[in-house]
């Protein structure tokens, strides 16, 4: 009997407050958040791209990288020739709305006159190629060439998986270069 009070109870202080019940089509409080969330971090994870592609001085030589976490952390990442392109990258991407906290873990790459002419030569290698001049005309050539003591590291994005295989092999004819790592991704997925 008193299991059934309770019940009785509990279904009468329902019906009295209508703002305690869900319509069946509403989605559950806490998708909502999360989707609010997501939306949140998607338009932090466009202007944080934005606001990097625009840096002055961001160029072929760099590599620019970020990870946007709930929290409202940006993770900045990657290799750049110019110490003031690591800081000038913070300042931009802390300003963004959202942006609770931004954790610059930007290498400078030493300065080396030997890696400068690398750099060059490696330049010249891959846009002077017929196949790849066409990344060659773009404000940003989306091919990054990063050298540290003579490495090569490929960075970024190109058409066919063809171009990525003709930048690694251009890059590896060049005179003191001792090795190639090639990290661009391909845009063509399945024709």
């Amino acid at each position: 009997m008193g299991n059934l009070l309770s019940v009785v109870l509990v279904a009468v202080a329902l019906l009295q407050n209508p703002s305690s019940q869900t319509s069946p089509n509403a989605p559950p409080a806490n998708n909502r958040s999360q989707a609010a969330n997501q939306a949140s971090i998607d338009r932090i994870t466009r202007e944080v791209h934005h606001e990097l592609a625009l840096l002055p001085y961001y160029g072929v030589f760099d590599n620019l990288a970020y990870r946007v976490s709930p929290d409202g952390t940006v993770t900045l990442m990657g290799q750049v020739v110019r110490p003031t392109l690591k800081s000038d990258a913070e300042n931009v991407v802390k300003r963004i709305e959202g942006v609770e906290r931004v954790d610059n873990q930007i290498k400078v790459l030493p300065t080396s006159p030997m890696d400068d002419q690398t750099r060059m030569a490696v330049y010249r290698a891959i846009y002077g190629n017929a196949e790849l001049s066409m990344y060659a005309v773009r404000a940003v050539p989306p091919i990054h060439i990063i050298v540290e003591n003579g490495h090569v590291t490929l960075e970024g994005v190109v058409a066919r998986q063809m171009d990525k295989q003709i930048a690694e092999m251009q890059a590896k004819s060049v005179p003191n270069v001792f090795s190639v790592t090639n990290n661009l991704r391909v845009e063509e997925q399945g024709s």
